[in-house]
Order: C-alpha cells, then structure tokens, then sequence
C-alpha cells in the first residue's frame, strides 16, 4: 500500500504552507500597492486637506503646495459636493465640467463661446451658491458649465480668485479672504 506522502500528492501540510506563501505575497503586493497610490496621489496633490487657519482679525488663510507638476490643486467642494480644484489665473471664470455641474445642481445659463487652450469651445452660464476650499467660503460664484471638459477636475478661475488675496512663496501659495466689513 502507498503512502500518503508517495506519488505526486504533496503531504497535506506542504500544501497548507504552499497555500500561505500565495497569499502572503498578494497581501504583500496589495498592501505596496495601497502604499504607493497614496505616495502618487499625495505627489499629485498634496493638498487634500489644505493647511487652513483663522487670524484673530478673522482673516481666514489656506496655505496650498505645489504638485511635482508645479500646479496647485486642492480639494474643496462646489454645493457641498466633493470635487478637485486646480488653481487657474488665467482662467476668465471658474470652468466646471457638465458632470460636476449636474452632480452640484447647478443650472445651465446663457450659451457663448469662449477660447480657451483646446480652441473655441460652448460654455453655460451658471451661478455656484456656495464655494470651499479650506476654511474659505465663497458665496454667489459665476461660473460657465463646460460640456467639453472631461475629467473630475474644476478651473478656479479669476471670478473666485479675485476675492481672495494670494501671494507666492517658492512652492508654496498662501489665500488670505478678508471678512465682510
């Protein structure tokens, strides 16, 4: 009579052992990649959550990073939905995509044209009731729905930008909104 451990069966705690390697190095390889989305996404904004702070004056500050692109991007939300900003002075207005646009509830205006760095492109009036980004909270922003825009990322363009200071400083940039007198 063969034994058990004859023949091409391996013993059963071989294959017990075998069955743990295998799934030690998947728990290893998903716990590297878990690590190093992390380490992507915080290279491609590092500012998740923006350094915010109140002055006694009640001046209210947030201090932004640079990306390794050399951009400023930046979570914040448009009607409390969660979205990307990507800080864009040369931006006329705050450029959403329809996406977002329907995702916030905002109502498409007036049809126009405006150029941008894709060419001539349909944009839509529309208002943001309310803007974030930190502890800075802005209120009745215009904005143009842009349907041609993809991606899950907003242009904070000058019609928000303009009612904040902001001043850079090597990679960093600092947003001062002075309180309503």
């Amino acid at each position: 009579m063969p034994s058990p451990t004859t023949g091409n069966t391996p013993p059963p705690g071989k294959r017990i052992g075998q069955g743990m390697l295998v799934f030690s190095f998947v728990l290893g390889l998903g716990g590297l990649t878990f690590f190093f989305e992390g380490q992507i996404q915080q290279q491609l904004n590092p500012n998740q959550n923006p350094l915010s702070m109140e002055l006694r004056s009640g001046i209210r500050e947030v201090v932004l990073q640079q990306n390794r692109q050399g951009h400023y991007v930046a979570n914040g939300t448009v009607n409390n939905v969660p979205v990307l900003f990507l800080l864009d002075t040369g931006a006329t207005d705050v450029a959403i995509p329809e996406s977002i646009a329907l995702a916030a509830g905002l109502q498409r205006g007036s049809a126009s044209r405006a150029s941008t760095a894709n060419g001539v492109v349909t944009v839509y009036s529309t208002r943001v009731a309310e803007l974030t980004l930190g502890n800075i909270v802005l209120k009745g922003v215009n904005a143009s729905i842009t349907a041609s825009m993809t991606g899950e990322t907003i242009l904070l363009g000058m019609s928000a930008l303009r009612q904040v200071e902001f001043s850079q400083r090597g990679n960093e940039l600092t947003l001062r909104h002075f309180p309503e007198s």
